[in-house]
This record gives structure tokens, sequence and C-alpha cells, in this order.
């Protein structure tokens, strides 16, 4: 029986592709207000280069969006990002049922179903960029670039 790596999906699926990354622990209550922000401070890092990721139902299907903690998910540019009409914030459940991941530490690598995702064109004018790496408390960071080929994802203005 092979030996299942250590790591969230997400570290795991870095390591495979032998991605350049970095893990950043740090500890700050996802319940907190301000939450980003207060990452981004834990980290040391500007809060432009710190994106969250929201999944949110568009035309009946799943799609992740990644959007700068500075700033909201604009459901009608993810929904027309995603060749949609409409789109809503999914279900806490539903979420996290599609990524295997729990609120507050969703990532957008290594989700147990590839969902269809957008990533703001923020991020392609970055160097580095910091996402879950798939627990609270963990954050990954790693080129654009990267995320955007492992993600196959499209790059749009989805930010609010």
């Amino acid at each position: 029986m092979a030996k299942k790596a250590a790591g969230t999906p997400a570290t795991v699926l870095l390591t495979t592709q032998r991605v350049a990354h970095t893990l950043h622990p740090y500890e700050v209550s996802p319940d907190a207000p301000n939450y980003g922000a207060l990452v981004a401070e834990a980290l040391a890092v500007a809060p432009e280069q710190l994106f969250k990721t929201l999944i949110a139902e568009v035309d009946g299907r799943l799609v992740v969006g990644v959007v700068p903690v500075t700033g909201d998910l604009d459901l009608k540019a993810l929904a027309a990002a995603a060749g949609g009409k409409r789109a809503v914030l999914a279900d806490r459940a539903a979420a996290e049922r599609s990524s295997g991941y729990v609120r507050g530490g969703i990532s957008p690598l290594g989700q147990r179903k590839r969902l269809p995702t957008v990533i703001d064109e923020s991020a392609a004018g970055l160097d580095v960029i910091f996402v879950s790496a798939g627990r609270r408390g963990l954050q990954v960071s790693l080129a654009p670039e990267e995320l955007i080929r492992l993600t196959g994802a499209t790059v749009a203005h989805i930010r609010g």
C-alpha cells in the first residue's frame, strides 16, 4: 500500500507538481471581524497580495472565485466570467462538501471536485500571491501564474 503524502491536498498538489511555494502559518480566529486584514497583518504582507477563495453558484453550478481580501466578490462579474447570468454565494455546506475544506480554510488548490475557477485580474500584476493552503491558520505563497495553471483558471475583473 502506497504511503499517503503528508499535508493538505493543496500542499500535496504543489509538492507533486514541483511548484515553488512557501507555507505561512498564522493565528487569527476565522470569526474575527476584518479577518483578511488581520491575516495580512499577522503575515506582514500587503493586503493586496492576500486572496480569499469563495465558492458561488452560477446558474445552478458551483464556481470558485479568488479575489483580494481588500475587496468583495462581484457576483455579477463572476457570473459573466463563468459564462452564466446569475450568481449567488454557495451554501456553506455545499462549498465545504465540494471543496473538501472547511470555511476559513478553503483553498483554490487541491479541491475534492475540480470546479471552474476565476481569479481576479489584479493577481496577474503581482510577483507572489497568498491563498489558503487548505486549513485554517495556514497560507501558501506562490507565483500567480502557477495558481492559474494548476486551477485552469480564467482571469477576469471579479473584485467588487
